[in-house]
């Protein structure tokens, strides 16, 4: 097999890293992340780097599992992919030199029935584990800012 066949084939190969569940082939993009990133390294210094985006990731992640509102449409997910893909999402979007390898946000959530109450409280879960690991309001509300957008491509799915 040529070089570049084999490197088209792992391009559009399924994304599971050690510890998670394949999934379909899709072509990995930065542009599937939903948001176009921060420009300069404020918003990146501002979550404490790359290990301050993985601890909120972390966290939200966590609450949102255990949540009694919104945990059941987790139960049946890859917990393991959906830390890795949020922080992957989450670190490009901050423009803390991260790639984004998950699906687009449609493809992501479809067949999910996330309604917007939902992505409310998940946001105040966010909300939340931006505050436990101190982000400065502004730098929160700036973020949330670039995700809203999202909510199109990710509610009634």
């Amino acid at each position: 097999m040529s070089l570049i066949l084999s490197l088209l084939l792992l391009q559009a190969a399924p994304h599971a890293m050690p510890g998670e569940a394949t999934v379909d082939p899709y072509v990995a993009s930065n542009a599937n992340a939903g948001a176009t990133p921060f420009t300069g390294d404020a918003m990146a210094r501002a979550f404490h780097g790359q290990d301050g985006i993985g601890r909120v990731v972390d966290h939200m992640v966590t609450l949102a599992y255990a949540d009694p509102v919104i945990g059941e449409i987790f139960v049946s997910h890859d917990k393991v992919r959906l830390k890795r893909t949020l922080v992957e999402q989450f670190c490009y979007i901050l423009n803390a030199g991260c790639s984004y390898s998950g699906r687009d946000m449609a493809s992501a959530h479809k067949d999910l029935g996330v309604q917007r109450k939902d992505m409310n409280r998940l946001v105040e879960l966010l909300q939340q584990a931006m505050r436990d690991e101190k982000i400065d309001f502004q730098a929160q509300n700036r973020f949330l800012s670039k995700l809203a957008p999202m909510h199109h491509d990710v509610v009634g799915q």
